[in-house]
């Protein structure tokens, strides 16, 4: 996704620690997400959800489906 895009969460497909890690974050299904700003390199990527800035690596974020509105 691109910044300013927004989404719904459908999928998290990550490890089971890492599923509770990110899980903590809040970045949960079902929950809205908006791409903030990606960094110049594109890692990490800001985004909002539930009202809160979150900076995601990369490599988490290629592992959460999210279906663009």
């Amino acid at each position: 996704m691109r910044p300013g895009q927004k989404g719904r969460i459908v999928r998290i497909s990550v490890e089971r620690a890492d599923r509770r890690r990110i899980m903590a974050m809040g970045v949960i299904k079902g929950e809205q997400v908006e791409v903030e700003r990606k960094a110049p390199l594109g890692d990490p990527i800001e985004v909002k959800i539930k009202g809160y800035h979150l900076s995601i690596r990369g490599e988490d974020a290629e592992n959460i489906l999210v279906d663009p509105e």
